[in-house]
């Protein structure tokens, strides 16, 4: 399939701005810099590392503090979209199409958005777009929905940086993958994850299909002292759901296909789903009316379509077909072949037109009407 590629596009004109606050420039040095650990009384550690405490983190007092968002807030969510982020053809965030499915998923009864993930291709943004992006959706939307930044990092450094900055812009709520590809040992999985858990509440994120290393149980259960831990979102499977919802932890599935009987038959919370982009409301009725085998089984097909490529790309060709989303992709995304294209149609009309985002009739797009950003 020869797809056209688009004229290099300009780069968001955010990243012009380091005086908002939004660069990468060094932290600040902790009141406290030499303050340092005694050894940890579980025997996990052998090392001392530097000390921070919830107030290095948060130099509020009274009701700038009780304003915050709880963990408890957080925990409680059940149907929490990791949404996409859409393009303007020259490869910029599209806004004006970035809220309004925003808003189709406060519509559809979504509780909750993760800003910049997977689905969303935060990947492939500068922090500055990042940062940006998580402040604009609490600025629009953060009265009406809970706002998820993912702001986690293989570096320690970034993603201690990245949500500091992600809190300063309201988020509600951060999300931490474990560090990928540069793999570290179980300690260093649980240092990683203590650097950053005094901030705020906090989802971890294991998906080993993608970061290439589990997060074994013994490092939730050795964070699960932690006040702010919100929960997990898990991708390993039901087994591993049992596991931590017999201790008390909350897990979100991170897996549309497995996400009824998780959180039916065993214990999880809900969901953080990518099929919710698509229709939000059928995705809240299986997580809050009870076990409903028929609308599960009417909807994995949709849920087994969307992760026949690696994610987002099926989205973000649904989204395009839509005609909620332009059909631009910054590579390397490309859009699914004109097969899968014309499937996803008969999907669509088996559920239901009505049931899904947009208002548009959902169409077959040809290879010609993609636009591919090398550039951004």
């Amino acid at each position: 399939m020869a797809l056209p590629a688009a004229n290099p596009g300009v780069r968001l004109g955010c990243q012009e701005a380091p005086a908002m606050g939004l660069g990468l420039a060094p932290r600040l040095a902790l009141r406290r810099p030499a303050a340092v650990s005694r050894h940890r009384s579980t025997g996990r550690g052998k090392f001392p590392v530097a000390a921070t405490s919830l107030d290095d983190y948060l130099p509020m007092r009274s009701t700038e503090v009780k304003n915050r968002t709880s963990t408890g807030d957080i925990a409680s969510l059940r149907l929490i979209t990791a949404v996409k982020t859409p393009y303007l053809p020259d490869g910029r965030f599209d806004l004006e199409s970035y809220d309004s499915l925003i808003n189709m998923q406060i519509e559809g009864g979504s509780e909750g958005v993760i800003v910049g993930g997977t689905t969303g291709e935060g990947h492939l943004m500068s922090w500055d777009e990042h940062i940006m992006l998580i402040g604009h959706t609490v600025n629009c939307f953060g009265t009406r929905i809970k706002v998820i930044g993912n702001t986690g990092s293989n570096s320690t450094r970034e993603a201690v940086h990245a949500t500091e900055q992600g809190f300063a812009v309201g988020m509600h709520a951060a999300l931490h993958i474990n560090p990928y590809y540069g793999k570290t040992s179980t300690e260093g999985l649980i240092s990683h994850f203590e650097a950053v858990l005094p901030m705020g509440p906090t989802i971890i994120y294991n998906v080993p299909s993608r970061s290439g290393q589990d997060i074994p149980p013994q490092v939730i259960e050795a964070l699960s002292g932690y006040s702010s831990l919100a929960g997990v979102k898990e991708c390993v499977g039901h087994e591993r759901v049992k596991c931590y919802t017999d201790k008390g932890i909350t897990i979100w599935s991170g897996n549309d296909d497995e996400c009824h009987d998780s959180r039916w038959k065993y214990g999880a919370t809900g969901v953080i789903s990518v099929a919710s982009n698509l229709v939000p409301g059928l995705m809240r009725n299986l997580m809050y009316e009870g076990e409903n085998a028929l609308l599960n089984e009417k909807l994995l097909p949709l849920m087994k379509w969307l992760f026949c490529q690696p994610n987002p790309i099926a989205l973000n060709t649904a989204l395009a077909q839509l005609g909620v989303a332009r059909p631009v992709f910054r590579l390397p995304y490309v859009p699914l072949l004109l097969e899968k294209r014309i499937e996803f149609v008969r999907i669509v009309e088996a559920i239901g037109r009505g049931n899904f985002v947009g208002q548009k009739e959902a169409r077959v797009l040809n290879d010609d009407d993609f636009v591919l950003i090398s550039r951004y």
